[in-house]
């Protein structure tokens, strides 16, 4: 994985808290896009299974642009993982 989005890797244990139904939501609502997203992609009839490795990779690509390139959003609104804000 590139060095740029090491930083990007929101599944660390060790940062990970307790999360709120709404966070918990958002996370399933981006993971399940992005499966559907790649299941759209495919040029064949062949079944693409839930790969979370994989589903990890493009959420932290697409976390890259939208929180670091493009300054959309911060991390926690994109993917929460209920670290606390440094706000």
């Amino acid at each position: 994985m590139n060095s740029r989005f090491r930083k990007f890797q929101f599944l660390s244990e060790l940062a990970m808290e307790e999360l709120s139904q709404k966070q918990i939501e958002r996370q399933d609502k981006v993971d399940n896009e992005i499966f559907h997203f790649v299941r759209q992609l495919c040029p064949n009839d062949r079944e693409i299974e839930w790969d979370i490795e994989m589903i990890g990779d493009i959420r932290d690509s697409i976390a890259y642009w939208l929180v670091e390139k493009m300054k959309i959003c911060e991390k926690e609104e994109f993917y929460p993982l209920g670290e606390e804000s440094n706000d």
